[in-house]
């Protein structure tokens, strides 16, 4: 909601500039998107490396 509100106000201020950021939101979007992807391939990673090892700490608390 509030990018909304900003986005309004821009509006009002500067007109040609909102119009430009309403086109250029997607086509940035779009070019963040496998970076966003990168990103949680490697936090899966380095999540299943934390497991592993952990995994002989939680094995010796469960005796």
């Amino acid at each position: 909601m509030a990018k909304f509100f900003l986005f309004c106000i821009l509006l009002i201020l500067c007109w040609p500039l909102a119009l430009l950021a309403l086109v250029l939101y997607p086509l940035v979007w779009l070019v963040l998107l496998p970076f966003r992807i990168v990103g949680i391939a490697v936090g899966g990673v380095l999540e299943l490396i934390g497991a592993l090892f952990y995994l002989p700490v939680r094995m010796l608390r469960a005796i």
